[in-house]
């Protein structure tokens, strides 16, 4: 195994064996069979007492899911809502913001999230980065000063690139000036420490965690949902219902945020910490395995604690069609990543790599070598 061997083959042992290759967990991780077992379990029960009997046998283990969440944002379960996506998340957080509607991000975000600020009418301003799209911190409080934002918004670690914002030093600036740092750890749960102070963190399940698609959550911290409005149910119905809780006020797919309380139970069981230095040793080793291969670049440098490896095509070579042919000629799964995802930052569509903690050598050379055979037929 390339990383923590007792980890790996945890890991492997507690999944369904793979039909190739699965290195795309920066899109959707494998679930375990605890995992599996809950969300099946949960549907059964739904069947056999009804749906709403179900939900309320279910609270004690969403509350545990919710104190894991708390765990990893440094914040408290009273402080946690489940959400269906990390979109849907960040779609009801500026919903429900009464301040200034401007917010300052990367020039790379993620393309959906500025689609979400836009129909919120927020004014988006860019934050300054450095060559490879990490915040320049040293700028950070003379930017924030000079033009304050109602909002900053990280994405901790971008779609389309591997690299690590410095996101503890990023919510002390805004600590220290007093803006609000809304945190999005879609890829940063699970490769990044998320206890930084702040103001919200809000992910998905299906990433890092390894949880079931449909499912994510928002914590919030006390002072910052005090900044927030209720929209549903209208606040002059009179309901005894905190924001947070309004965010729940819908139809919810219960046997989901079971199975994502499983995994989040799961990655606290293996630790953190060790999950963490895992796949940062897993994405060095992808990242020099597969640097060049056909022609094609990586993007990050080797030390960048992820587990992302983006590679840059060479002339001739379209990432969606080799991702294609990678799938149904040689059973590799990974991502094509088009300009859309980071409209202001990509100027070409990129491959990405993403393995987890049980890729193995062997695995690698697999990838490497399906890759040149995709490349070179493509381009002959």
């Amino acid at each position: 195994m390339i990383a923590d061997a007792v980890l790996a083959e945890k890991w492997r042992a507690a999944r369904p064996p793979m039909a190739g290759v699965h290195v795309d967990s920066a899109a959707c991780s494998r679930q375990s069979f605890a995992v599996l077992d809950a969300t099946a379990q949960h549907a059964r029960h739904e069947a056999e007492v009804g749906g709403y009997v179900a939900a309320l046998a279910a609270v004690p283990a969403l509350d545990a899911g919710r104190a894991a969440i708390a765990t990893l944002t440094g914040l408290s379960s009273a402080d946690v809502a489940f959400t269906t996506s990390a979109q849907h998340s960040l779609d009801l957080l500026l919903g429900a913001w009464t301040g200034e509607r401007s917010v300052a991000c990367v020039p790379g975000e993620f393309g959906p999230n500025l689609a979400v600020m836009a129909a919120h009418d927020f004014d988006v301003r860019a934050l300054p980065v450095d060559d490879d799209g990490r915040v320049r911190v040293d700028d950070l409080t003379s930017f924030l000063r000079a033009d304050r934002p109602g909002l900053v918004h990280l994405t901790g670690v971008p779609s389309h690139r591997g690299i690590a914002q410095p996101v503890r030093d990023i919510a002390q600036v805004c600590d220290d000036v007093g803006v609000p740092l809304v945190l999005d750890a879609a890829q940063a749960l699970g490769q990044l420490d998320c206890a930084v102070g702040a103001s919200a963190v809000y992910s998905t399940s299906r990433k890092w965690m390894a949880g079931p698609r449909g499912v994510g959550f928002v914590a919030v911290r006390p002072d910052f949902a005090e900044r927030l409005a209720r929209r549903v149910p209208p606040v002059e119905w009179g309901v005894a219902l905190s924001v947070l809780q309004s965010f729940e006020y819908v139809e919810a797919n219960i046997a989901a945020r079971l199975g994502f309380s499983v995994a989040l139970g799961e990655h606290l069981a293996a630790g953190p910490e060790t999950v963490r230095a895992a796949l940062a040793a897993v994405g060095r080793a992808t990242r020099e395995r597969l640097d060049s291969v056909a022609g094609w670049r990586v993007v990050e440098a080797s030390e960048d604690p992820t587990a992302i490896t983006t590679l840059i095509p060479p002339d001739g070579l379209d990432p969606a069609a080799v991702r294609t042919a990678l799938i149904a000629e040689h059973g590799v799964v990974t991502t094509a990543a088009e300009i859309a995802r980071a409209p202001f930052e990509l100027t070409t569509p990129v491959l990405r790599v993403a393995p987890h903690v049980d890729v193995s050598a062997q695995d690698l050379d697999h990838v490497a070598d399906a890759l040149l055979s995709v490349s070179t037929r493509q381009t002959s």
